[in-house]
């Protein structure tokens, strides 16, 4: 690969440091709202937990989608250029997002910060790859990257916490634009430019196609149990998202420099991992969203301590996840991945089983948490090595890649169908249960408490909770199937997958 640079003298103390923010500021975004998401549902009027979803969904939908084409316009325009670009769309996407006055204008500011974040978090990791040459200086920088990628969920729900609860949601937003103004600054001043300039050309049409149809599925999944639109309407919006998708496949086939080469899915092992991780992420990705929603929707916990309540959890990933990496070398990742998702499974199975509107922190959810954290770290970390021991060395970067975006993907796509799960289930125990709900806060609100109001939140939370319920089981049965296609089809040694996870820094090359 032919890699041509042009800068000032590195300092790598200060370049490590903003790349390192950077990152933090892409991961942390796809947490940071959740615990505003009740102070956000007030503000702007959403009515029902699937148009609320979209707040999440949004960030890790354009971010999946557009991941690949990212790397790709780094190594052909310049990782810097590509880098700053992301950040001053990100920085844009921020102050929208935090001055929206309409749902519409907020959901819109979500779906460009993901697509800043796409262009922002490849080039950051070629940039370091740039600045810090291979040996012992790389790994550590490695090890700060991955440090912030693996602890951005955690600063995300806490400091989400701490700027909803004393200050506003809104700073959940805006706190983004300082970062990504250092962020450019910095990078102007003190990171290297380089491309490839043996890099091929980008494809632009796959990526639009794919989050296209993608985002209409998403849509069409939110909206289908919509009574104001029209059974014909919502025909339309899925044959949309098909004839999206099915253009997508035709332009990869067809194109010299394909976003996804089909090609790598001649390899069983990387067509399980990414079918497994695609499986994993709609599992998993809902788990936050209704788990917030029970906490201060139901229970009336406050941000803080919402976002308090989650530490174990992520505190508990990467205990987990450090326990599966000396593992690997010894039980390859196919058990692993078993494992991992059996555990996260049960987990899953007993938040569904087991959740009711009051439950105790301490012996329902606390357990249930503890045991999908012990099953997703050790499954991240066998995905990782799966993925990229299941190619050619020269395709660890690209594998690497499909792994994330499958993830991100498979996070939008299992929320969309979780809420509406949830939603089916909650309407059929209360029809109207939405216009209940804001009218039973609105009593809570102005202290007009009548003796009503107690019976009608215990309907209203009954309901609330059994849909949630309902999405836990679905979500079980999502990581059951990731375990299984994973456990048919991956297949790599236990050295192979060692030496790849140990070689992983080959993904930023």
């Amino acid at each position: 690969m032919s890699v041509t640079t042009s800068a000032p003298q590195v300092r790598k103390g200060l370049a490590l440091s903003i790349i390192a923010i950077s990152q933090l500021m892409v991961v942390l975004d796809a947490t940071i709202v959740n615990v505003a998401l009740n102070d956000i549902r007030n503000a702007l009027g959403f009515e029902s937990d699937s148009d609320l979803s979209w707040v999440v969904t949004g960030y890790t939908l354009t971010f999946g989608g557009f991941l690949l084409l990212g790397g790709k316009l780094a190594d052909r325009l310049g990782r810097r250029a590509v880098f700053m670009g992301g950040a001053a769309l990100f920085a844009v996407a921020s102050l929208l997002g935090g001055f929206a006055q309409s749902q519409e204008t907020l959901i819109a500011a979500r779906l460009l910060q993901g697509l800043g974040g796409a262009l922002m978090s490849p080039s950051a990791l070629s940039l370091l790859s740039v600045v810090f040459p291979e040996g012992p200086e790389r790994n550590k920088a490695l090890g700060v990257f991955s440090a912030i990628t693996a602890g951005g969920a955690a600063i995300g729900l806490l400091l989400g916490g701490v700027l909803t609860e004393y200050a506003s949601w809104r700073l959940v937003l805006f706190v983004n634009v300082p970062i990504a103004v250092v962020a450019v600054v910095g990078a102007l001043r003190f990171l290297p430019e380089s491309k490839d300039e043996q890099a091929q050309g980008f494809d632009v049409p796959g990526a639009v196609l794919v989050t296209g149809g993608l985002t209409a599925l998403v849509f069409g999944l939110v909206k289908i149990n919509d009574d104001d639109l029209a059974t014909g309407t919502k025909a339309a919006i899925f044959v949309a998202a098909l004839v999206l998708l099915a253009a997508f496949v035709v332009v990869q086939l067809r194109s010299r420099s394909p976003l996804v080469p089909f090609r790598l899915f001649r390899s069983r092992t990387l067509l399980g991992a990414d079918i497994g991780s695609l499986f994993v992420g709609a599992g998993i990705f809902a788990l936050f969203f209704f788990v917030t929603l029970w906490m201060q929707v139901v229970n009336g916990y406050s941000p803080v301590k919402a976002g308090f309540a989650f530490l174990p959890m992520t505190v508990l990933i990467g205990v987990s996840a450090g326990i599966g990496a000396k593992l690997l070398g010894r039980t390859g990742p196919r058990p692993l991945l078993i494992v991992g998702t059996l555990l996260a499974g049960v987990g899953m199975l007993s938040l569904g089983l087991r959740l009711e509107p009051f439950s105790s922190y301490t012996t329902v959810l606390l357990p249930s948490l503890a045991l999908i954290a012990a099953g997703m770290g050790v499954t991240f970390v066998a995905l990782t090595a799966a993925a990229i021991g299941g190619v050619d060395k020269a395709d660890a970067g690209i594998a690497s890649a499909l792994l994330n975006a499958g993830q991100q993907v498979g996070g939008a796509l299992g929320l969309a169908i979780l809420t509406a799960v949830t939603t089916a289930r909650t309407e059929s125990i209360f029809p109207g249960v939405g216009q209940a709900q804001g009218q039973l806060q609105q009593q809570l609100a102005s202290g007009q408490v009548t003796p009503e109001t107690g019976a009608l939140s215990n309907q209203v939370f009954d309901a609330l909770v059994s849909g949630w319920s309902a999405g836990f089981l679905v979500a079980a049965g999502f990581l059951a199937i990731a375990g299984v296609v994973m456990g048919a089809l991956v297949s790599v040694s236990k050295e192979d997958a060692a030496a790849a996870l140990k070689d992983s820094a080959a993904v930023a090359g």
